[in-house]
């Protein structure tokens, strides 16, 4: 593979991040069958693997750990912090540095390693301040525990707020974002990804494939239920218009594919690839069959021809459903904050 820089941090990293929510109880239970698939892609030239401790509580960090071992100091290990990590203590979340402090250590602890390459923030809370996460992460990358920061699924406001903070605070600054973004969700086109380009940010897209619905498997007359779809309803139940024109789109570029002599899949990893804030999208496969089905993506040239026929399916900076967005602005779903 050609590799890419992770920014302008000059750590070189694969152009397919591979992903590992669905390894444990979200997706593969079997955790031989989980590192035989990390194997599989580290053999294929993947340096580059992301993991969260909320995926299956702790589970996937888990199956990577056991995954890397004799093989860690060639790979560049990120996850990320905030999500709840228990069901009633409400300081076992969030963004603040007695949170963050303590769960670095359970994420190493889990992932058999010393040290975590890129540790991000996975949603921006707006209760915390940047200053108390900042500064707790610029500690932990002092103290040799993390290499380098990143945020996840931050709206561009806040992005740039984070950057001013660090700067004026004197803390480590993010050095990637980790966005959603695929041809059904292509919101973060708007300021997202330039706003990650003028600070000269990563950008590790997630769910590329939108959440499964361009891997072939949601089609028209086809089930569309899963285990994924029982988690998050909001973007697959078929009653939402958002998710109908989801439907729409998808027999479209599957008919674009088609022309094009090209998979569904490859199609939507080549065109999120193309975009020049991206560094890296992550892949997210729960089975061997489904890596070896997105590696050959990165030999794909998608033409001019093809990329405005996209445009015409889905216009860019376009998310056909809202709820793909990965974050809402609570302040929306308050009406107190929206009336005097």
């Amino acid at each position: 593979m050609e590799y890419r820089e992770l920014g302008s941090t000059g750590v070189q990293v694969s152009p397919l991040c591979l992903g590992a929510m669905m390894f444990g109880a979200w997706g593969n239970t079997d955790h031989d069958d989980s590192i035989r698939t990390i194997h599989r892609a580290l053999d294929a030239g993947i340096n580059f693997v992301d993991t969260a401790d909320v995926y299956a509580r702790g589970e996937s960090e888990e199956i990577v750990g056991k995954a890397l071992q004799g093989r860690r100091d060639s790979v560049v290990l990120a996850t990320k912090v905030h999500g709840s990590m228990h069901d009633t203590d409400p300081n076992m979340k969030g963004n603040s540095r007695r949170w963050i402090v303590q769960e670095v250590e359970n994420s190493l602890r889990r992932l058999q390693t010393d040290w975590i390459d890129l540790y991000q923030i996975h949603r921006w809370d707006p209760r915390t301040d940047h200053d108390e996460t900042l500064g707790a992460l610029s500690d932990l990358q002092r103290a040799g525990k993390i290499r380098y920061l990143g945020s996840s699924t931050f709206p561009p406001s806040q992005i740039v707020e984070a950057q001013w903070t660090a700067e004026k605070r004197g803390h480590a600054r993010y050095v990637c974002e980790q966005p959603p973004y695929s041809i059904l969700v292509r919101g973060v086109e708007t300021d997202v990804l330039p706003t990650c380009s003028r600070f000269g940010m990563g950008v590790i897209p997630w769910s590329p494939l939108a959440g499964g619905w361009l891997s072939g498997k949601y089609r028209k007359g086809s089930d569309t239920t899963s285990h994924r779809a029982a988690r998050m309803p909001a973007r697959y139940d078929l009653s939402i218009p958002g998710n109908q024109q989801k439907l729409e789109a998808v027999e479209q570029l599957a008919q674009l594919a088609e022309q094009a002599g090209l998979s569904l899949v490859h199609l939507a990893l080549a065109f999120v690839l193309r975009h020049p804030a991206v560094t890296a999208p992550i892949i997210g496969p729960r089975t061997l069959e489904q890596l070896e089905g997105q590696l050959g993506a990165v030999d794909v040239e998608l033409s001019d021809e093809v990329l405005d026929a996209i445009d015409e399916i889905v216009p860019a900076g376009t998310n056909l459903n809202s709820a793909d967005a990965g974050w809402r602005p609570p302040w929306l779903d308050d009406t107190d904050a929206r009336r005097r």
